[in-house]
Order: structure tokens, then sequence, then C-alpha cells
């Protein structure tokens, strides 16, 4: 069966094939100003993977040209991210600011070339001189000349202005029907340190003339971005063809992830952060990478879910549950088995002798049977769930109830008795027999039990918070924010619920980050902050299949 190829494999064969390139090189240029979220995964993704695939190279580099929004604790964790999705870069490690020397020499050559000139229209001045469909833009320091250029320029990088007099622009096209070739800004002055070169700079480049520069410098044949930069590309190929950089590089552009329930927006996570109302930038909640992971899902099975959503031309809006069910497919596989109570009743089996005790061999997967098994504890006084518990039952309800009776999962089938109440109304303790010839089977007289429930000995069991997470947002598409609203009127007041657990002995050994099923619950990982912790994943099944 021949291999399917997507729009931008059928590109790049294209261009081997016609000779315009020979080696695939590709990069991922983060901005290091926030953490990274799962939508920097698609793009990362694609930036290794295609490098991989064609057995070329990519590099990371860190695009810090704006000095107002860099830090070095975001370049650390952009770091761990990759490598945490098993991408490696080599020594082909950057920073857009290796090249401030070059961007500044560029410049100097566009100005020579009477492409580029200096400016002194204020950021407001220049929206409103910046024209419409029907009108060009002006500037009436566009014939400035070159010599003049040049001096204010190099007056400018010495520091002698403050910020917003002068800006550097290309002289390209001030009637072109796309606003980025109005005679764009290229350099500003901006009287910040930045991270690396503390105070050698006051003029830093845009992004929109900095980057193709980085491109060609390093040699990339592929810039693959995003499709809001698509609009971009007649400006990046007008820098390529005008200055004398080394290579001809190719910006493609693919549609960007949108997942439902999802705000992947730096501005709304840093508000989100800053705010307090999530527990940093690996909240659990958070579509950041690091709170993903600490969530517990693995960096495979975001690759897997980037892998299904798969390289489009045009923005879509993704299904979060087609995330939910990558991590769950590969649980499944791999989670080992436990037993946790998240809202424990104690249940007496008053015909269970008091100084008895026995153990019952379980599985730890019961598709694995390599994976061996593991003796869960049996006593008089036992843990279940109190929604397997009813009074008053709705139809159709299998689990434990007056005049009925339950199997205790691996174990005994108990019939109900009696509850003793506590004053507020609420269940105490449960008071039940058990049919002691059931251990291993089925009643010997024939009758049927149809329910099945999860339990613990209450003296084989560890406390532990355990937090259950729904989506942050209630908003299914972020993109259709009612007018008037903030995303804030639609955060989910249940996202977390915290609750008060009984969980199986042999957790106590688990380390953080290590995932489980918890039978008939979900999947659950420990968490790397908190002692005694763990963090849902994901259910067993598809939310709104249950």
């Amino acid at each position: 069966m021949e291999e399917t190829r997507n729009f931008i494999e059928e590109i790049i064969d294209a261009d081997l094939k016609e000779g315009k390139v020979e080696k695939i090189h590709t990069r991922f240029p983060p901005e290091p100003n926030g953490y990274l979220h799962i939508g920097h995964c698609k793009a990362l993704a694609i930036d290794f993977g295609t490098a991989k695939k064609y057995n070329g190279l990519c590099n990371l580099r860190m695009d810090d040209t704006n000095p107002a929004k860099e830090d070095t604790e975001y370049v650390d964790a952009i770091k761990e991210d990759i490598h945490w999705l098993g991408f490696d870069w080599g020594d082909r490690f950057f920073y857009g600011s290796d090249y401030f020397d070059k961007d500044y020499e560029y410049a100097l050559e566009l100005i020579n070339k009477g492409l580029a000139y200096v400016c002194e229209l204020t950021a407001d001045q220049m929206e409103e001189y910046r024209g419409d469909l029907t009108r060009p833009a002006t500037s009436p320091y566009r014939d400035r000349p070159i010599e003049e250029n040049l001096d204010l320029f190099k007056r400018m990088k010495d520091g002698e202005f403050p910020d917003g007099k002068y800006t550097l622009r290309a002289k390209i096209d001030l009637a072109s029907g796309n606003f980025w070739l109005r005679d764009p800004v290229i350099y500003r002055i901006k009287h910040l340190p930045h991270h690396r070169y503390g105070d050698k700079w006051c003029i830093y480049p845009t992004y929109d003339f900095a980057h193709p520069i980085q491109d060609a410098l390093e040699g990339i044949t592929h810039s693959l971005c995003s499709l809001e930069f698509e609009i971009h590309r007649p400006l990046y190929n007008w820098v390529i063809e005008n200055v004398s950089v080394p290579h001809k590089p190719r910006q493609v552009e693919f549609a960007r992830l949108n997942i439902t329930n999802t705000v992947l927006s730096k501005r709304f996570l840093r508000s989100m952060v800053e705010s307090g109302r999530v527990d940093g930038w690996d909240d659990p909640r958070m579509p950041t990478l690091c709170g993903l992971r600490r969530r517990g899902y693995t960096g495979a099975s975001i690759i897997d879910f980037c892998t299904r959503v798969g390289v489009a031309k045009a923005n879509s809006l993704v299904d979060i549950r087609l995330l939910e069910a990558c991590i769950r497919d590969e649980l499944n596989e791999k989670a080992e088995r436990r037993i946790g109570i998240l809202s424990p009743i104690k249940v007496i089996i008053d015909n269970y002798p008091e100084d008895k005790k026995e153990y019952f061999e379980v599985p730890n997967h019961p598709q694995h049977p390599e994976m061996s098994t593991r003796k869960v504890k049996f006593t008089k006084e036992l843990y279940i769930d109190e929604d397997d518990f009813a009074l008053v039952p709705p139809p159709k309800f299998f689990r434990l109830k007056p005049d009925g009776e339950v199997r205790l999962m691996g174990a005994y089938i108990i019939k109900y008795q009696n509850a003793i109440m506590n004053e507020d109304g609420s269940v105490k303790e449960i008071h039940c027999t058990a049919d002691l010839e059931t251990g291993n089977g089925m009643p010997v007289d024939g009758r049927k039990v149809k329910g099945t429930i999860h339990w613990l000995s209450s003296d084989n069991t560890i406390d532990a918070d355990v937090n259950l997470y729904e989506n942050l947002l209630t908003l299914e598409d972020p993109s259709k924010l009612p007018e008037g609203m903030e995303y804030t009127d639609f955060l989910n007041p249940n996202s977390k619920i915290t609750k008060k657990a009984k969980l199986e002995k042999t957790l106590e050994s688990a380390m953080p980050g290590d995932k489980f099923q918890f039978v008939r619950l979900g999947y659950f990982c420990m968490d790397t902050k908190n002692k005694n912790t763990f963090n849902s994943i994901v259910g067993l099944k598809d939310s709104k299949g249950k």
C-alpha cells in the first residue's frame, strides 16, 4: 500500500525532485516568553518529524528578538518539554539574538540599496497614515536621502534617541493590498536590557525581518509555520530576495491546532497563572506540556494525537476527546490495575469472624498475565464507594441496595442487612452478610447476581488526596467567544474536585509520575509536586458515552 503524503511532504518531494534542495533542514523557533502548550506541539512535531522522515536536520532556535518578554526559565522549560516528547536537536541549538550583528548589517545593506528608511511617525500616526483598501499608505519620510538614513540609523543604534522617536521601515509598496508590505517596520528603539546581551543593543529587529535572515543563515530549506503567517510570506520572501543571505529558504504554512474547551493563548494562560486561578503553569488543567505531563499524559500519547489530527491547510476544531482517546489507548495496555475508593463508606460483614483475615489473588493487568498478580487482604471491616450503595435505588441499579446482593470484585457475594446513619442523614456504616461459599465462584444454588463492586479492607489502605479534573472551560468553541464576554466567564467550577480517598496499600510505594488504572474508575497518576496525591488522567471510556 502506497504511503499517504501530506501537502508539506508533497512540496518537499517536488523540491527534491527538481533539485532545489539536497538535504532537508527545518527549525522550531519558540519564543522564550512562556511555557510550550499543546498547540506548539503540533508545530514541533511537524518541524522535527518532517526532518526525521527525510533524514534531515532540525534546529531549535529561541526567538528572543523582543527583550521585553524573554526569560531563561522558559528556555530551560522548552528544552525539557521537547526532550520529553522524544525529539532532539543535537548541537543545533541557537538564539535569534545570535544574529543581531548580521541583522544590523543587512539593515544597513537595505538602506544603502534605497530599500529602507528612517521614519519619524509615531505608532498612532503610522496607523493614521496606513490607508485602506482604496487609499495607499503614506510617509513623509520615505524619500529621506540614503546618507541621512545611515546617519540616523547608526545614531539610533548608539542610543541617542528615546523609545518611539524613530523606526526603520522597509521600502516596499505603500499601495499593496497586503498591508504587511506597506513599508513595514523592521527595527525599533527599545531601551531594555536583553537577557543575553545586557545593554549592548537598544534597537531590535522585528520578527518579520529577523526570522527569514535567521533561517537563511542556518541553511533552513523549509520554514514551516502556522497559517496566520501566510499573509507574512510575501514579506519573508522580500527580505530573502533583497539582502545578501547565503541561502533561500521556503516558507510553508499549515493549519494551527484548535481544540474544544481549550484556549491556546499565552496571554490567557499567563493571566490564569498570575491571578491564582490555577496552580502554576504545570497545573494539570492547563494545556501546557508541563501541565499535561503532571496530569499523567505521555509524550508518546501527545505525538499520537498530533499524528491523528494530521497536517492540513485549513483551520479546524479538534474534539478534545481525541486527545483523551490517545492516552486511554496507551494506558489501557500499559497501566497496572489498583483499587481506589474515592468516597469511602465502611461496610461491616456481620458473619465474618473478627479475627480472621484472608487474601484474594488479583491480576495486575487482566489482559497481560505476564504482569503477574498481587494479593488483596479481606477482613470483617471493608470500604466501598458511596456511589455503589443506595438506600432508595434508581431503576436498574445493580449495586448494593436493601434486599439486594452484590459481588465484591474477586471475593464474596454480600447481602445488605441494615445501615447506621449519621445525625445529618448520611450513611455512617453498612452491615451485610457474606455468602462464604462464593469466594471462588457463583452461588451453589444457581441464583444470579448482576452487580460487581470494588472494595478494600479497612486496615489495608492508605489515605490520599485524589484530584478529579474536567475541562478548564465550559465554552466548547473558544473561537466563538460571545461579544462582551471573557474566557474567564466560562471557567468550569468543577474543573478540579479533590476527594479524600482510601487507596490500596500497595500504592504507598508508588513514585511521582507513576500511572495506574483504578478499577472501574479510570486512569490516575501520582502527582509530581504533592505527597499522597493522585491526579485523574482520563476515564475508562469517552465521557459522552457514559
